[in-house]
């Protein structure tokens, strides 16, 4: 078995920890939405009258 390796004091890892100590560990990320689903998701113009009374009578 091969000896492990000294850890090296890393000045950003000390820092870093301290300031977890403290304030606590930051917030998970927030996945922003993709606009062009955002878009697909929504359309562009409301369904005029005339539409919805096809799309009605159809069903019927």
């Amino acid at each position: 078995m091969s000896k492990s390796r000294k850890q090296t004091f890393s000045v950003v890892k000390a820092v870093k920890s301290n300031a977890r100590d403290r304030v606590g560990s930051p917030p998970p990320e927030r996945v922003l939405p993709d606009p062009k689903q955002k878009q697909a998701a929504k359309p562009k113009h409301k369904p005029t009258l005339a539409d919805m009374l096809e799309q009605s009578g159809e069903e019927r």
